[in-house]
């Protein structure tokens, strides 16, 4: 069995859309056994509510927040994230600067890694968001 987890952070459901698709597309793989987990949102409630994003992310709420010492756990990883002037958006980039110490134990070597992105406007640094 190999396990897959699909990481995703999205502010208006974009992203989230996408991971869903891709872990429908997992699940089709035999033997594979796929979650789908977020990461923590950072901005403040009455920010959220400026950026008229409160009702969007009531969509996936019910998600499982992931915590970063759990990535060792999956054979692989999917990350999903809105692309913000060209880079990952700060809520995933938080998240992944919390496994430093994974990564001073070696957790993390041999798994396989991909990343999907959005963002809102054509050429809108999707290349260099996935760097």
């Amino acid at each position: 069995m190999v396990r897959v987890l699909v990481l995703f952070y999205s502010t208006y459901g974009h992203v989230y859309k996408l991971a869903q698709a891709v872990a429908q597309g997992a699940r089709e793989v035999s033997g594979a056994q796929v979650d789908l987990k977020r990461v923590p949102e950072t901005l403040p409630q009455d920010v959220l509510e400026k950026m008229n994003a409160i009702q969007a992310q009531k969509e996936y709420e019910s998600i499982p927040i992931a915590q970063p010492n759990e990535l060792g756990n999956y054979d692989c990883i999917l990350f999903g994230t809105p692309g913000r002037f060209g880079n990952m958006a700060a809520q995933m980039k938080t998240f992944l600067d919390a496994t430093g110490g994974l990564w001073m134990a070696g957790a993390l070597v041999g798994k396989v890694g991909g990343v999907f992105c959005s963002t809102a406007n054509q050429h809108g640094g999707q290349e260099s968001v996935i760097l």
